[in-house]
């Protein structure tokens, strides 16, 4: 322990902390002081930042935190150094993910039974590349243009390309070089990926489905159709009149139990019924709203968890375990969400956490972050993908 003549730093956390407890540190500890106390002034978020600001000179970061109810200020040696990006490395991977998407997209549109004309068979993926890659820019830029809003350090968008499969329109991302600085912070940059992504993707499957006929399906297998959420169900009805897949009739059960089970189990199928035959943008508009809906479930680094975590702290871990039975029942009516819960068991247990935990949510940041959750349940397809081959 310092001398109180040879520390600098607690004359510094009274101008902010009304101290009554300083616990230093040792080698076990994680920080160098923990002061107990209280914030003199109101604004938390300007308090931080003002000591932040005056800490900074002497090497140290100070975190705000709330444990049993009191206030605390921790002291970590060392501030953070973000370096600079290698930009050549992003522009890589949105040609190659160009090439790949264009790719899907082709093997999709592509109507002709061979493939006679290379230029005429790429050129048949464009609409489908250009919105998806148009939903999944807006995506990555608006998480990137609200941390840049808020000084906070991250990277331009990753976009990793797969040479195959649907796949390639779920792996894209931006790298935080540091912690947001708080919840409001957090929260504005884990929302505005999501937003931008369906500013884009509303009006693009809107649009795709009025491209889009309505045909019988088939009367046996093989069949694929994608899955409904709550939001791509109603978007249907609005733009062809009728909820689709429709079935050519209910097997004397009410349409309303009938909806509810074929929502979350996709069975029965609909043979001989109606859907629509998807256009290219009408697939793309689709994989967009599934995309934004996987970001947007609940836990860990996932945006929705960011979400979470904003508005109940460190309390939203007891979700996790409740998303993980729902993920491994969901699994047995579509494989790929026992794949997520590996995910979610990998990623869903850790939430990033701010430099500021005092400072809560403004009242219309808690409504907007409570809109987001609602949001989630619209888009989230309980069974993504139905497909029978034989």
């Amino acid at each position: 322990m310092l001398p109180v003549e040879l520390d600098p730093y607690t004359p510094i956390v009274a101008r902010y902390f009304r101290i009554q407890n300083l616990t230093w540190g040792d080698v076990k500890s994680s920080y160098h002081i923990r002061y107990q106390g209280e914030l003199i002034q109101e604004d938390s978020a300007a308090a931080y930042d003002s000591l932040a600001e005056a800490l900074h000179p002497l090497g140290m970061t100070p975190l705000f935190r709330i444990e049993k109810g009191q206030q605390l200020v921790y002291l970590l040696k060392g501030v953070i150094q973000t370096n600079p990006s290698k930009i050549w490395i992003n522009i890589v991977l949105l040609f190659l993910t160009f090439f790949s998407v264009l790719y899907t997209g082709a093997i999709y549109s592509y109507d002709q039974p061979e493939i006679t004309n290379t230029w005429e068979f790429l050129k048949s993926g464009i609409p489908f590349t250009v919105s998806l890659l148009g939903i999944l820019i807006a995506h990555e830029t608006g998480h990137y243009l609200a941390a840049r809003f808020h000084n906070t350090a991250v990277t331009l968008p990753y976009l990793i390309p797969f040479p195959l499969g649907l796949i390639v329109t779920m792996v894209a991302f931006i790298h935080s070089k540091e912690p947001s600085k708080n919840k409001r912070v957090l929260l504005d940059i884990g929302i505005a990926g999501p937003l931008a992504g369906l500013a884009v993707a509303i009006p693009v499957v809107l649009l795709g489905i009025s491209l889009s006929e309505v045909t019988q399906l088939p009367s046996h297998a093989p069949i694929s159709l994608e899955g409904n959420s709550i939001f791509y169900l109603f978007a249907k009805y609005i733009m062809k009149g009728e909820l689709l897949p429709s079935p050519i009739d209910y097997g004397g059960i009410s349409p309303v139990i009938y909806w509810i089970r074929y929502f979350f189990t996709g069975a029965p199928l609909p043979f001989n019924g109606r859907d629509i035959n998807m256009h290219p943008i009408a697939f793309a508009g689709w994989a967009g709203l599934l995309v934004t809906a996987l970001n947007l479930i609940p836990a860990g680094q996932l945006d929705g968890g960011h979400v979470l975590f904003v508005l109940f702290g460190k309390r939203a871990v007891r979700l996790v375990p409740f998303i993980m039975i729902t993920l491994a029942i969901l699994g047995l009516f579509w494989s790929g969400w026992w794949l997520w819960l590996i995910i979610i068991f990998w990623l869903g247990r850790v939430y990033l956490e701010p430099l500021d935990q005092i400072t809560p949510l403004d009242p219309v940041r808690k409504a907007v972050a409570l809109l987001v959750l609602v949001i989630f349940l619209l888009l989230f397809s309980p069974v993504p993908f139905i497909q029978i081959m034989n």
